[in-house]
């Protein structure tokens, strides 16, 4: 029975996971048109638990891209240089995309086995009960 726990709280903590990156693939796609923004990057860490690996997942630090920001000519733009120019966000719009519908589908991969798992508990039970 608790391998069947066990397996509830990898797929939990993979929803979470991917939640969060989710999260933060949609305030970068709210951003793509913000001068000066940076893209944040999500990464992941296994936890730890009494010195091996548990299999859990969690979110790892947020980082900033370091790639070059689009350069804008707009002498008018409160933010623009004496070249006239200012730096606009370094988001891709078809990276975010992609980013998304693969957080998406993560997530619905350990909803599914979340699910399964406690189909299995339930049946488990089922049988100890008779």
């Amino acid at each position: 029975m608790s391998d069947l726990m066990q397996s509830l709280a990898v797929s939990a903590s993979g929803m979470r996971g991917q939640a969060t990156r989710l999260r933060h693939v949609s305030e970068n796609i709210a951003n793509v048109d913000t001068p000066g923004y940076r893209r944040k990057i999500t990464s992941f860490e296994t936890e730890l638990a009494s010195g091996e690996r548990a299999g859990l997942l969690r979110n790892g630090p947020v980082t900033l891209d370091q790639t070059e920001a689009t350069r804008i000519f707009d002498p008018a733009h409160p933010m623009a240089d004496e070249s006239g120019y200012y730096d606009g966000s370094n988001v891709d719009l078809l990276v975010e995309v992609a980013d998304a519908r693969e957080a998406q589908r993560s997530y619905e991969a350990n909803l599914k086995m979340f699910d399964q798992a406690r189909q299995m508990t339930l049946s488990l039970l089922e049988l100890m009960r008779k």
